[in-house]
């Protein structure tokens, strides 16, 4: 008879969880929520005037599936909570979070099939530097190289970055050592974010790295119309 008394405290205690679970969820969905940790709240700024400021936090964050949620949602959730309360949080210009590539392609298929060699096919201001490339190869080496890259690699400030040179819109860094128009990151000086602001695509095509048997040339002519990138570099 000892036991029913048990089983209901159990019970009740269970009970108790999912129902608070149940309300804590949506609320911790809320983008208002992350901004409401100081280390956040940058990244919670950036997203508001971004292009991507009806997608919310966890809709790039959180990959889909039961068991993803568990990880990327309880989990991680629950430990940078605790870091916040009881620890040291990471400093916002050094936060690293990653968004899986099946995440972005959920939204963004059309982009594997864009004909890329086409400047017209291209927004600007990419199609004034005639830029000559395709997700769909870059996507597929990055699987096969098995480095943990993806859209990210090359579009890790589309969300929480600013247009750089005037451009209207957030894209990844060019090549501006090499033009007229210098870019410095609003970041520290050895600072993750700084690191990631001023990486671009020679972080592969540097005449060294090899992929297929092939080096990856750094020559001007690898990615963009000859004609169109001339204008763009000094004489």
């Amino acid at each position: 008879m000892r036991r029913r008394p048990q089983a209901l405290v159990i019970l009740a205690i269970v009970a108790g969880a999912v129902i608070l679970g149940g309300a804590a969820v949506p609320i911790t969905n809320h983008p208002e929520f992350c901004a409401s940790c100081h280390t956040i709240k940058p990244a919670y700024d950036t997203w508001k005037v971004s292009t991507h400021r009806e997608v919310t936090c966890v809709a790039c964050h959180v990959r889909p599936g039961i068991e993803n949620w568990l990880h990327d949602k309880a989990w991680n959730g629950s430990k940078d909570l605790a870091i916040y309360l009881f620890g040291t949080p990471t400093e916002p210009d050094n936060l690293d979070a990653r968004v899986d590539s099946s995440v972005c392609i959920g939204c963004h298929q059309a982009v594997l099939r864009v004909s890329e060699v086409a400047p017209r096919d291209l927004p600007p201001p990419v199609q004034d530097v005639g830029l000559v490339m395709s997700h769909r190869k870059h996507m597929a080496a990055f699987a096969k190289r098995g480095q943990g890259e993806g859209c990210t690699t090359c579009h890790s400030r589309v969300v929480h970055g600013t247009p750089i040179k005037g451009y209207p819109i957030v894209i990844p860094r060019g090549h501006v050592a090499e033009d007229g128009q210098p870019y410095f990151p609003p970041h520290p000086e050895g600072t993750t974010l700084r690191t990631k602001a001023l990486a671009d695509c020679f972080r592969c095509h540097d005449g060294t790295t090899e992929y297929e048997g092939k080096t990856l040339s750094k020559k001007c002519e690898t990615c963009h119309l000859p004609e169109r990138i001339q204008n763009f570099l000094f004489n």
